[in-house]
């Protein structure tokens, strides 16, 4: 075959269209009008000579050949995006895009401040942060749709093997009750206390939800035996339920700073039970990695890591960290 069969136009067409769910939608977000998309798409049917959608539902279905043809032009896609990154890196940072991932608490209350100081020294340098579960972005690293990320969670079992991941920094998880609930004026307050508060929670499936049960496990606290009042889906909602004085609740001390500072909160301990995570920094390490990157690893995240990682060299390290929890007895 001396010529390929289709273009990267069409890939992106194809892309966007599997995206939105329909040759409309496509078209707006591409730019460009529902004949012109319907008319490559037509072209590049005829071109490998097999049907790429199924035309009978109201949604553009992707046919099996049209999957087969969507995974592969991911992988082409993001080859093209690397490479234009990757010469990009030539002008020494004067200009190129810089991708970061990061779970729910990282992305709002840790990454902000070290993108700022990324800015602050690299201007030139556009930033991309993007906030998923650690799954989600996971798999962004390993299709390399995202440069690095900082994580509460645990690597998905099958990406293990094709990620590189490093202990950054502890996160504690703390005890936090509205400034007049009368537990609030304790600075300790006992195990047995828990169970008479009401709880406001992320849902049983989110990963600090799973960490703040397997802790209190091992503090010899039921989890299946606290008051659950209600299940939101951030970290922001939770915070504003409790100080309406709704219950209480587990949430990052990094996530809180403010509302300790005015008083609108009120942190207490659990007796001889600590709450803490390992944030990770995870890298794809099979994948070029810009110099951006580089420098955000060696410049940036050292301001903020609590360990002693030694990110300047995490380019070349193959040490594995896990997922730490803790409790003292």
């Amino acid at each position: 075959m001396s010529d390929l069969p289709f273009t990267l136009d069409q890939l992106r067409i194809l892309k966007a269209i599997a995206a939105e769910g329909s040759f409309k939608r496509a078209a707006d977000s591409l730019y460009v009008s529902q004949p012109a998309v319907s008319l490559q798409v037509q072209n590049l049917e005829r071109q490998l000579a097999v049907p790429l959608f199924d035309r009978g539902g109201r949604r553009a279905q992707l046919t099996e050949a049209g999957h087969l043809l969507l995974d592969y032009g991911d992988k082409i896609l993001a080859l093209c995006q690397e490479t234009c990154r990757a010469i990009e890196d030539l002008q020494n940072l004067q200009g190129g895009t810089l991708v970061i991932g990061a779970s729910q608490t990282t992305g709002t209350y840790l990454m902000p401040r070290l993108i700022g100081l990324f800015r602050q020294a690299y201007p030139d340098v556009a930033v991309q942060l993007h906030v998923h579960s650690t799954r989600r972005t996971c798999w962004s690293i390993v299709n390399g749709q995202v440069d690095l990320a900082i994580i509460g969670g645990e690597v998905p079992l099958e990406l293990q093997e094709s990620l590189e991941r490093t202990a950054y920094a502890e996160d504690e998880l703390a005890l936090i009750l509205p400034e007049s609930h009368p537990l609030a004026e304790s600075s300790v307050i006992q195990r047995e206390d828990l169970y008479k508060l009401s709880f406001i929670t992320l849902d049983a499936q989110s990963t600090i939800r799973k960490v703040i049960d397997q802790i209190l496990t091992r503090g010899n606290i039921d989890p299946r035996l606290l008051k659950i009042e209600m299940e939101l889906n951030s970290i922001e909602a939770i915070k504003n339920a409790v100080q309406s004085g709704l219950g209480a609740a587990f949430v990052s001390t990094s996530a809180i700073e403010k509302e300790l500072e005015l008083g609108s909160l009120k942190r207490v301990k659990i007796e001889n039970v600590a709450i803490k995570r390992i944030l990770s920094l995870i890298i794809n390490p099979n994948r070029y990695r810009s110099k951006a990157a580089e420098i955000f690893i060696s410049e940036i995240l050292p301001k903020f890591s609590t360990l002693s990682s030694d990110l300047k060299r995490i380019a070349n390290s193959s040490d594995d960290a896990e997922l730490v929890t803790s409790a003292t007895n």
